[in-house]
């Protein structure tokens, strides 16, 4: 059988730091298409790939480099040509923003970093049911109520919006890594303190706090080309 027709659009903006092709690559089995969107890579037409996962980046969403408009712009024009979208971390904060506008996003209160137990208040066929532990890095978050389409499907004390569909469209964002493995996490955390140094004291917490994760990443895959 052939693999599906998946894109992932890779926003990383040092892939010594943070690699997510890699990632979504072990967990999805085989190598899907890719566009490197920092290097103002070309996009394909939009509702070309009927699956695409939309990764996270070591930028902050709420200011849009040009490349990054440009991606919003495509993400709402695949939305329109049925496309199935997932977003993680960035890229959910980034669907938020294609789809809701700029005021649909701010600055995280309580910034996320490390593994948390994530509150699951409707599976809607692609989180698993009850609560999860995965890996979080992230200092913006979604706004709640930010579109009368947007659906909470998941959310931490710190964080109201950790899951969301839109509408009835299939398109999802998660705000955690669920792609990051907890080695991986690992070295995320002691990178970050060199790349953050203003939020060392927060990964040095994390990486003192133990490591709590459900290992989901795989059935979240299944469910998301399954629909």
């Amino acid at each position: 059988m052939p693999a599906p027709s998946v894109l992932v659009l890779d926003n990383a903006l040092d892939h010594g730091f943070y690699r997510p092709v890699e990632h979504w690559t072990r967990l999805l089995g085989f190598e899907p298409e890719s566009v490197y969107l920092p290097a103002a890579k070309r996009l394909p037409e939009p509702g070309r790939h009927r699956h695409v996962i939309i990764t996270g980046s070591e930028d902050t969403i709420t200011v849009l480099p040009a490349w990054a408009q440009a991606e919003a712009d495509w993400i709402k024009q695949a939305a329109e040509a049925g496309t199935r979208m997932l977003g993680s971390c960035w890229g959910h904060q980034l669907i938020a923003v294609a789809l809701s506008g700029p005021d649909s996003v701010r600055r995280s209160e309580h910034p996320e970093v490390g593994w948390f137990r994530i509150e699951v208040i409707d599976d809607d066929g692609l989180l698993p049911k009850g609560s999860f532990e995965t890996f979080c890095s992230h200092f913006d978050e979604v706004v709640p109520g930010c579109h009368p389409d947007l659906k909470v499907l998941a959310r931490t004390p710190a964080c109201p919006v950790h899951a969301f569909r839109f509408g009835h469209l299939p398109i999802w964002g998660v705000q955690a890594h669920p792609e990051v493995e907890p080695e991986v996490g690992k070295e995320f955390l002691k990178g970050g303190i060199d790349k953050w140094p203003e939020h060392q004291a927060l990964f040095e917490a994390a990486l003192a706090s133990p490591v709590r994760d459900s290992d989901i990443g795989r059935a979240l895959v299944r469910n998301f080309l399954a629909f």
